[in-house]
């Protein structure tokens, strides 16, 4: 179905956008709508150990500049490598499965590892820098999450183990604590 013309457009131009360039030289990546599709996922992206991301939104599938978004899948029985993703903040959100996300909060003044343990329809939000691993306890299911970061390319920094955010790894609590 052709859209429909409005008095005095030319037949090649697009009446619903007048205002973008005719369509005889392709727009640019930032000039359109992208439609990437469940199957067209781009699995060349920063990894971890123990879980697989795939890139669906990113500067280099559709040109963004300040947003990454995706999936991440942690088989059954498994646990992701420690990371964190530098100064990105990340927005989880879970599909399937019961994934759990880990982190140590010294709060008390004692690091303690802490586990949020989730459903499909739950939310997470990791701020910058602070170092966390997911796990899938389940013994048979997959646990997919969709990942939306701040930045448009996926940080991933990945670590050999978990550690409060204010201090280095390996570095003992301050003495009194």
């Amino acid at each position: 179905m052709a859209a429909p013309s409005h008095a005095g457009d030319s037949p090649e131009r697009d009446a619903f956008h007048p205002d973008l360039p005719d369509h005889e030289a392709p727009l640019p990546l930032r000039a359109r709508l992208h439609h990437i599709r469940a199957g067209e996922l781009d699995g060349d992206t920063a990894q971890t150990g123990g879980m697989r991301r795939f890139a669906a939104i990113s500067g280099s599938t559709v040109g963004s500049e300040r947003i990454w978004m995706g999936q991440t899948h942690v088989a059954p029985s498994t646990a992701s490598s420690n990371h964190h993703h530098g100064a990105s903040e990340t927005a989880i959100h879970v599909v399937k499965g019961h994934p759990e996300f880990v982190f140590l909060d010294d709060s008390t003044g004692t690091p303690e590892e802490v586990r949020l343990r989730t459903a499909p329809g739950d939310y997470i939000f990791v701020p910058p820098y602070v170092p966390h691993r997911e796990e899938n306890p389940s013994p048979d299911e997959e646990a997919v999450v969709v990942i939306a970061r701040s930045t448009q390319e996926a940080i991933v920094v990945n670590l050999p183990e978990l550690y409060v955010l204010d201090q280095e790894p390996d570095q003992d609590p301050p003495a009194g604590n």
